[in-house]
């Protein structure tokens, strides 16, 4: 019991001088520190989190369900001035524990980062965003069934923030078997390639391409995002295309749009937006799973489907800190299409906080 309470003291100690070492550097994924020796409290980790809940009424069952979307908490330090790492897991990913991030960095000259890990695949936008910055309760068709892959391997990118059209440039190897089978071996490693433009302001183009091999067929994909934002307007646009080898499936394709409009309160919230969302998807395969009547085919793990999605987000502070957002989707299948339970039409309510 004595060292229950001592250990327990001892993590409030840290998470107290933890949060005093947060606020110069904002070390969320984990970056250089200009320094050319740490000091005692740049050793200190910064511990983040994001926990999203949410109460679901699908109006076709007509029944609810509450459920805790994300509860995840991370790591991020230095142990040198160019040396830095980041370590991440979701307690509750929809029920399930999940180790997501656990990678170092290094920054050997400037602009220049080398990551090695388990870490989120550099591939289209919608995909990229962690849960405390996405603008839906639920994620777009790209974000979450397309195009959401994490991985272990190595990436290298190249920053130029600073530069008359500041740019990132990021590529990447990794297994391809995913977080779990790690031990396998592999003939061909899958590769990942992104670039970022900033070519005028609050403009933004993305392209990006991923080959994978998750089982016998290979898949690549090509994704080209743009967007526009100010401090109260953001309009977004991404379109993924997808192969598979050996015509095992039918190339795949998908689109997300949005929009959001912020209007600033006075009063307890600190601002209303609306949001307005278009996504689609033609049948869509994991590039895993067989097909049961054609050979060498693969089966269908996702109908085609469109959706249109309407919500109000109330944010208690600023942007992605605390938010409170209602939304409604709406989804149109062929006929025969076979919607699963959770990809029908729905009223979502969600609170989010990030800590």
């Amino acid at each position: 019991m004595i060292m229950k309470k001592s250990a327990f003291m001892l993590f409030i100690i840290l998470l107290s001088l933890t949060a005093n070492a947060q606020t110069p550097y904002r070390n969320e994924d984990g970056k250089k520190i200009d320094k050319e020796e740490l000091e005692t409290k740049d050793y200190l980790p910064e511990i983040h989190g994001t926990i999203r809940t949410k109460f679901e009424y699908q109006t076709e069952m007509a029944a609810s369900r509450f459920e805790v979307r994300n509860a995840r908490i991370s790591i991020t330090g230095n142990v040198l001035p160019i040396v830095a790492y980041k370590a991440e897991i979701d307690l509750s990913d929809e029920g399930q524990i999940k180790m997501l991030d656990a990678y170092a960095r290094l920054f050997p000259i400037k602009d220049l980062t080398v990551t090695a890990g388990q870490m989120r695949v550099p591939f289209t936008i919608d995909a990229h965003r962690s849960p405390h910055q996405q603008y839906f309760a639920n994620r777009s068709f790209i974000g979450k069934q397309v195009g959401d892959v994490r991985d272990v391997g190595a990436t290298l990118a190249y920053t130029r923030k600073d530069a008359s059209l500041p740019f990132i440039l990021e590529g990447g190897l990794f297994n391809g078997s995913g977080l779990t089978e790690q031990k396998e071996w592999h003939k061909t490693l899958n590769y990942s390639l992104k670039g970022q433009l900033w070519f005028a302001k609050g403009w933004n183009l993305t392209l990006s391409t991923q080959m994978m091999k998750p089982a016998e067929v290979r898949v690549n994909m090509y994704d080209a995002g743009i967007y526009y934002e100010t401090d109260k307007f953001h309009i977004e646009a991404e379109y993924l295309y997808k192969t598979y080898g050996h015509d095992a499936f039918k190339n795949m394709h998908s689109v997300n749009s949005f929009a959001i409009y912020d209007i600033p309160l006075r009063r307890f919230f600190h601002k209303m937006s609306f949001l307005a969302r278009y996504d689609m998807m033609t049948d869509h395969s994991d590039g895993i799973t067989t097909s049961e009547t054609e050979p060498n085919k693969l089966a269908i793990t996702d109908y085609a489907r469109h959706r249109v999605t309407g919500g109000i987000t109330l944010s208690l502070s600023k942007a992605f800190i605390a938010d409170l957002r209602l939304n409604f989707e709406k989804y149109f299948y062929k006929k025969t299409g076979i919607p699963k339970e959770s990809e029908q039409e729905k009223i979502v309510i969600e609170f989010m906080t990030r800590f």
